[in-house]
């Protein structure tokens, strides 16, 4: 599995690395980006199996990213985990093609059970 994770915050991608790590998923290939802009030209780049997006972030919004990608990679697995939980933001994510919302703080069980719901 080849998997892209997009968050600003360096804490908070090597929070969700361990947190892959420790729900089982040790064996997957975890790439990286700080924002939206950069995160769209790795997926270009690259094939990925997942991308775990943060809502908020500089240059470009994780909604922005998706619903960027609802239109270039359909086909790609995509999903939030992120800060934001709001009703109306939920159903604007799923709209875009979200399909996994995870809201910080997670625990290996919340992230795995999501994961798994969708692969």
């Amino acid at each position: 599995m080849n998997v892209l994770i997009v968050d600003d915050s360096k804490a908070m991608r090597m929070i969700i690395r361990r947190t892959l790590r420790q729900a089982g998923f040790d064996s997957w290939e975890v790439a990286e980006a700080t924002n939206g802009v950069e995160a769209l030209e790795k997926i270009r780049a690259t094939n990925y199996d997942l991308v775990m997006l943060d809502w908020n972030m500089p240059e470009m919004t994780g909604i922005e990213v998706l619903e960027t990608l609802k239109v270039e990679k359909p086909e790609l697995t995509c999903g939030f985990i992120t800060t934001e939980g709001t009703p109306e933001l939920r159903q604007r994510a799923a709209d875009a093609g979200a399909k996994f919302m995870v809201t910080k703080p997670f625990t290996e069980d919340t992230l795995r059970d999501s994961l798994q719901a969708v692969l």
